[in-house]
C-alpha cells in the first residue's frame, strides 16, 4: 500500500505543485503521453502520484481515496460541506492565487458596498417582480458570504463559463467570480465591491481525515512529511 498523492493533471498548477515538491527533494513527474494520468515520485518512499483535475481533488480527499491533494482552497470550501471536519490543510503553496469577488456593472455608480447592492437587489425587485441575479458556479460560497453580510432579495444563476460576459447577455444583473488581475471583467464594464474578495484562495497541500492508512503508510507520511519541513 501508498500514500496517494492527488496533484492537478495538467497547467501551471500541475507545473507549479512539481516545482513545490522539486524544491523540496521530492521530484514529481507526468510518465507516457498528455493523454495519460499516469506520474512518479522521486526522492521519497511510499509515495504514488495520482494525476486529477483540481475539481476532483476536493471530493477524492473527502471520500478518502487519497491520502493528500493539492488544489485551491477556494474549490475545497466550495465543493465540501463542513470541509473542516473532512481535510486539513497542510501548507499554502504560494501560487494559484486569486480572490473570489462580486463586481457590478460600471454605471450603477451607486453600489459601492455590500450595503449598496442590498438596497439595489431590495429596489431592482420591486421594479422587475423578481430577484436580482447574480452570476456565479460558487453557489455555497457566495450564499453563506451574502447571509453573512445581510444581502437578500438576490437569485444565484449557474455559470460554468464566460461568467463576466452574463451581464452583456443580460442573463445576469451581478456576478460572482474567480479572479487573479480583474482584466476580463474590466474588459466587460464591470467592477468589483469595495468591500474586497469573499475569499482569497491559493493553492494549498491538504490531508484527508478520512483516508485510512496502515502502520507503514503512517511512518511513510511522517517521512514525506519531514522531507517537506512541514512537521
Amino acid at each position: 500500500m501508498t500514500i496517494k498523492l492527488g496533484v492537478p493533471s495538467k497547467g501551471r498548477l500541475m507545473e507549479k505543485t512539481f516545482d513545490w515538491f522539486g524544491a523540496r527533494g521530492v521530484q514529481l513527474s507526468r510518465t507516457g503521453s498528455d493523454r495519460e494520468y499516469a506520474g512518479a515520485v522521486e526522492g521519497v518512499s511510499g509515495i504514488e502520484l495520482v494525476l486529477l483535475s483540481a475539481g476532483e481533488i476536493p471530493r477524492e480527499l473527502a471520500a478518502g481515496r487519497i491520502h493528500l491533494g493539492v488544489t485551491g482552497i477556494d474549490l475545497i470550501r466550495e465543493k465540501l460541506s463542513g470541509w473542516e471536519q473532512r481535510v486539513e490543510e497542510l501548507a499554502p503553496l504560494g501560487f494559484g492565487h486569486a480572490d473570489l469577488i462580486i463586481a457590478v456593472p460600471d454605471f450603477w455608480v451607486d453600489v459601492r458596498k455590500l450595503d449598496d447592492l442590498d438596497a439595489a437587489a431590495a429596489t431592482f425587485r420591486a421594479r422587475n417582480n423578481f430577484r436580482l441575479r447574480i452570476a456565479t458556479k460558487y453557489h455555497r460560497l457566495i450564499r453563506e458570504y451574502l447571509r453573512q453580510n445581510g444581502v437578500a432579495d438576490y437569485q444565484l444563476v449557474d455559470s460554468q463559463g464566460a461568467t463576466e460576459g452574463t451581464v452583456k447577455n443580460e442573463t445576469a444583473e451581478a456576478v460572482a467570480d474567480i479572479t487573479s488581475t480583474g482584466e476580463t471583467l474590466r474588459a466587460n464594464h464591470l467592477r468589483l465591491l469595495d468591500d474586497g474578495p469573499a475569499l482569497k484562495s491559493q493553492a494549498t497541500l491538504l490531508r484527508s481525515k478520512s483516508a485510512r492508512m496502515s502502520k507503514q503508510e503512517r511512518a511513510d507520511l511522517t517521512t514525506l512529511m519531514k522531507q517537506l519541513a512541514l512537521t
